[in-house]
């Protein structure tokens, strides 16, 4: 299985956007194969201000600084789709979680809708969980950061499985939309329940990332039954918290959470009200401050005729890549029914 935490291991998250599997993976019955999903290895965001945004996720979120990476020529601009490509990649830790943050010095992409709002179908969040709400409320609005809840909430007991849950929405400074939560006894994993009097720290890691899908249905078809995540479970989500949490009124959310075998899970948000979500207009492209990738190590890539005798129809060809410590690998990204961007890393 591959290490989460070799050097470098992710500094690609952006780096194969142009390899599309334009439906390969999407709902719907009859394709012939199926991948297992060994972990998920890291999430990555693009931003404007690398320093800026390392600045943030240190110094007020308590991630840790792993590396940085700088990247340019041809096999990056064949590899991104995005002519005359240079990037920076710096690689975060939380507890055991990896975040990417890579900012593209040229070409810049498109800025982040200034009114994108929760229930956006290009909507995605890391929920950091924290072992003192208030305190990191507290640590917050002493920093400035702007708020994406009207405050942070207590999901009531109409609610069963999230009952007791707090949680709180906010924004780092490009915009993105990022969560806090606290769990209550008997819910959440072990690790979440650290010991305060004994000096836990306030940020403890990552436990999923949430994505706004069109259909629960076609997205499961497209995460469980293609990408072999296992569903560990859902909840039906509404309430005068749920709306300040999420700040879209009359908000009812089904909501269903996967999980691979290691790292973090995803979270499925489906708006059952409002139906108002926006779709993005064109493609959300790598360079773009939109632009969130999800890396999910695989046991092998579909249609991969290095390891199969054919490859499906409308799949898009792997990459092969190097990693300092594993060696060669192979790569590809593929987009859900909503253009998520998931890359699919496989040892070879």
């Amino acid at each position: 299985m591959m290490r989460t935490d070799a050097p470098n291991r992710r500094r690609r998250h952006c780096l194969l956007a142009a390899l599309w599997v334009a439906g390969t993976l999407a709902a719907g019955p009859g394709r012939a194969f199926a991948i297992t999903a060994e972990s998920v290895a890291g999430i990555g965001i693009t931003v404007a201000d690398l320093d800026r945004s390392v600045a943030f996720y240190t110094g007020i979120l308590g991630f840790e600084k792993l590396s940085e990476t700088e990247n340019a020529g041809p096999e990056w601009e064949k590899l991104t789709g995005v002519f005359g490509v240079r990037f920076k990649v710096v690689r975060l830790r939380l507890g055991d979680e990896t975040l990417e943050l890579t900012q593209y010095l040229a070409p810049r992409g498109r800025p982040l809708p200034q009114d994108s709002r929760a229930n956006d179908r290009w909507f995605q969040h890391v929920a950091i969980v924290v072992s003192d709400m208030d305190a990191a409320y507290e640590r917050l609005r002493a920093a400035g950061a702007e708020y994406a809840s009207t405050s942070p909430q207590r999901l009531p007991e109409s609610i069963p499985a999230a009952a007791g849950i707090r949680a709180f929405y906010f924004r780092d400074p490009d915009g993105h939309f990022l969560e806090l939560l606290e769990f209550p006894p008997g819910k959440g994993a072990a690790r979440w329940h650290p010991d305060r009097a004994a000096g836990a720290p306030l940020f403890l890691g990552i436990d999923h990332t949430a994505i706004v899908v069109g259909s629960t249905t076609r997205a499961l078809a497209f995460y469980r039954d293609r990408l072999g995540l296992v569903v560990a479970g859902e909840s039906m989500n509404f309430g005068t918290e749920q709306e300040h949490l999420n700040n879209v009124e009359h908000a009812r959310l089904h909501i269903t959470t996967l999980r691979p075998r290691e790292g973090p899970g995803i979270e499925l948000l489906e708006y059952l009200a409002p139906r108002d979500g926006r779709v993005p207009g064109t493609p959300i492209r790598a360079n773009d401050i939109a632009y969130w990738q999800t890396t999910v190590v695989v046991d092998e890539l579909p249609g991969d005729t290095t390891r199969r005798g054919s490859r499906p129809g409308n799949a898009a060809a792997a990459v092969t890549l190097t990693e300092p410590t594993l060696g060669q690998v192979r790569a590809m990204i593929v987009r859900d029914d909503d253009g998520h961007a998931i890359e699919l890393t496989a040892l070879r």
